[in-house]
Order: C-alpha cells, then structure tokens, then sequence
C-alpha cells in the first residue's frame, strides 16, 4: 500500500515524509490467545469476542489491511495456518495440551504462547508487522511483550473486565482472580490505544483502571447485515425450526453461565405460568447454547432448574448452531431475553433486531446502547423474575408487538453495520501509529 493518508484519510501525493505518520497499517498481528476465530460460538469459551474477531478481521482485510490472527491451537487435526479469509490468516501457537485446559490456566502459557508469536515473527524482515491488536488481558500481556520487541504500538480491547464483572456478580458466581486485575492495569498502561465498546465501558477503563481518557477510542461493535437479516419472517423460520406458528416464543441464545442469567428467563417463565396458566399450551422457551465458565461446574443445572419449576415441559435446550441457523432462530422468536449480570457490548443484542427480533434485556453494560428502550424492546433494572414476566405477559397479550418491535429493531441495527466499525478500527491503528513514530522520534531525537 504505497499511498500516504492524511488525517481527512484523502490520498495525497504531497510531502510524503509528513503523511507517512497518518497512514494506515498494511499487516497487523491480531492476538486471540484463549479462543481461537474458528471455534464454534455459544459453549465453552466461543461467544461474541469470537465473532468480533472474524468479523473485523475480514472487514480489515477488505480494505487492504492484512490480519494475521494468532490463537492457541487445541487440536492437531488443523495446519499451522489457515486462511479464513482472503487477507486473513489464522495461526496456530503451540502452547500447553490441546484439550483440558481452562481459561485460568493459561496464564501459565502465556511464556510458551509469546515464543511462538516470537518464532512465526523471527522469519520476517523487520517492520512486518505494523501494529498489535489484543483482545482480552491474557491477549494483552502476549501484545505488550511482541509489541515492545518489534518498535510497534499497542492497540488493545478489553471486551470485558474483572472489577466490572466482579462489581455485578451473579449469585454463586465465582469472583475474577486479582491476578487478572492486576494483569489488567498492567496492559491498559501499557497500550498505545484501547478500544471501548461504549462510552460507558470507556469511561470503566479511566475509572477503575486510570487509563488515560486521551487514548480510549470508542467503536460499537457491527452486524453482519447480510446473515442476520428479517429474510423471509418469523412465520417461515418457524415452519423450518418445526416451531407452532402462533405461540409466544421468548428465546435466549449464548453461553450457559451465571453471568449471562438464564436461570432469570426461567424463573420469570415459572412466574408467568403461574399467573397465566391458560399461556402453557401456546409458549415455547427455547435455550441455544452451551455451559460456560462457571457454569461448566453444573452442565444440567439449568435443566434441572426447568424441572424444579415445574416447566420442564414448554422449554427446550438446544446445542450451539451455526451463525446461519442463529439469524434463524432469532427470526422465530418473538422476544430475546439477555438478563445478563455483566455485558461489554451485547453482539446478541445487535444480532436478533437485524433479524427483526425484538430484545428484553438488563440494563447493564452496552446493552442500553444497544436497544432501545421501549421503541426496539425493553431494558430491565435488575434481574428480578418478576420484572421479566411482566414484560412477557405483554407480548403474550400483544401479538402484534414483536412484528412492530421488530420492525423498530432492524432499522436501529442498520446503524451497526461491520464496514463502519472496521473504518472506526482503521482510523485508531493510524493515530496509534502516529503517537507512536512521535515518540520515538522525541526519544531518539
């Protein structure tokens, strides 16, 4: 990429000494240590950071940033590298065994980890890559140490943090160790730039980690606008999900953990029954995903919590599905429901109103950026089942608010399209890169 970018980002031929600075990056190393883009999102560790990932790094590459990601290999069934994308490599580092090892443990892979960035680097010629991109604190430690060893900035993204997540604990949910607080004051002062879902996250970032307000960038995460789209309607997706037509259908999709509160959904269904035993033969909960974190201690505890309240019978747990079958699933329900204890952004949020689903969610996080209040679905204060009963009882008694919702929903995701971000993404590589050069230039003098 031989053009110079001003800071108008316009190609100008003129004193390219000067423009050199606002360039954008040409390769950047991409960190992804404890989850890898080409795993399945909804169990395990795979969730919204996964998508995330493939998503920008593909909307990069198409606008001539290459992306090499780096990710942890957990299996020997997969090549070194793998082309996800044209512009786009996933590499695999040997670090630790392939399976059996949990997030909290690999801290204690992380040496192992940044040899293996080191040795992929070591076959280059210096400069190759421009910038580092972590995402996640064990990313960032990986990130500030390649960082540092190649004279390149630092851009790093949180997606979530220890003491927001540890202020909003799910009852019995296990507290984020200190070493990952500390882990995480270390990156964000080590970072040339750190990308902030929302403002509210931004400002999280200056108030429990003294992160300099001048280099937080906020950048909503996008939608893929071309998958999760209204398509042929709710009646369609219902006939191929083998779901009936007419009933009140309140879904939740993602990993099963405290942190995300299924249990929430359930309760409130117990609740509604309860009110409205009359609604039992025409609703339909289902539950897409897999346990998670905390919650891989109790696999069927949500199970067995659907028998103890007695609505083992209109709930129906399905494994994660590909992205494909998700828009799918988000077009037949007739509500998302996302009690989520702690969210960076809420990328499910986003999904199922481009699908013209509307959302009930806590206001926690993003996610009153990401919906609408009243207009595009409904944001809850707490997590108390009541509360979400009571907005399902209106849909209940409202069949056509999902449709209007709906409608209201898939317009306000328009504005949340990947191409914007990714340009957003771009234009913080060029300022980290430009701070950069600047002081090593007053360094050096």
């Amino acid at each position: 990429m031989s053009q110079y970018v001003s800071r108008l980002g316009r190609r100008s031929p003129a004193a390219p000494s000067r423009l050199r600075l606002h360039r954008r990056p040409r390769r950047i190393a991409m960190l992804s240590v404890h989850t890898s883009p080409l795993h399945q999102p909804g169990m395990g560790d795979a969730g919204g950071m996964n998508v995330y990932i493939v998503e920008l790094a593909q909307r990069l590459a198409a606008i001539n940033i290459e992306v090499e990601i780096f990710t942890r290999a957990t299996t020997g069934a997969l090549p070194p590298t793998v082309e996800l994308a044209p512009g786009v490599l996933v590499r695999h580092v040997d670090a630790g065994p392939y399976e059996g090892l949990a997030k909290e443990d690999l801290p204690a892979q992380l040496c192992a980890f940044t040899h293996g960035v080191m040795q992929a680097w070591a076959g280059h010629r210096p400069g190759y890559y421009d910038l580092v991109h972590s995402h996640y604190w064990l990313s960032g430690h990986v990130g500030w140490l390649a960082a540092e060893r190649w004279g390149a900035p630092l851009v790093h993204a949180m997606h979530t943090m220890a003491k927001v997540k540890n202020a909003a604990l799910a009852e019995g949910d296990t507290p984020e160790p200190a070493a990952r607080v500390i882990g995480e004051t270390q990156v964000v002062r080590a970072a040339d730039r750190l990308i902030a879902n929302t403002s509210e996250e931004a400002d999280e970032l200056v108030r429990h980690y003294e992160a300099d307000p001048g280099k937080v960038a906020v950048v909503h995460p996008g939608v893929n606008l071309d998958r999760f789209r209204q398509a042929d309607g709710r009646a369609a997706a219902r006939a191929r999900l083998g779901l009936p037509q007419d009933a009140l259908i309140p879904l939740f999709a993602g990993r099963i953990q405290p942190l995300k509160a299924p249990d929430v959904l359930l309760r409130a269904i117990a609740v509604l029954l309860e009110e409205r035993p009359d609604l039992r033969s025409n609703i339909v909960v289902p539950v897409v995903g897999g346990p998670s974190g905390s919650g891989l201690a109790k696999p069927e505890g949500l199970q067995k919590l659907a028998a103890r309240l007695g609505i083992a019978d209109v709930v129906c747990f399905r494994p994660p599905v590909d992205q494909e079958q998700l828009a799918d699933w988000f077009r037949a329900a007739s509500v998302l429901v996302m009690p989520s204890y702690s969210e960076s952004f809420g990328l499910v949020a986003i999904e199922a109103q481009a699908a013209g689903t509307p959302v009930l969610a806590a206001a926690v996080g993003g996610l009153p950026v990401a919906v609408r209040d009243k207009e595009t679905g409904f944001l809850v204060s707490g997590h108390d089942p009541v509360d979400y009963a009571r907005v399902l009882r209106d849909f209940a008694d409202n069949p056509a608010l999902p449709g209007r919702m709906g409608a209201a929903a898939a317009w306000h995701a328009k504005s949340f399209g990947w191409d914007t971000a990714a340009s957003a993404t771009a234009d913080v590589y060029t300022a980290a890169m430009h701070d950069h050069r600047r002081r090593f230039r007053a360094h050096h003098g």
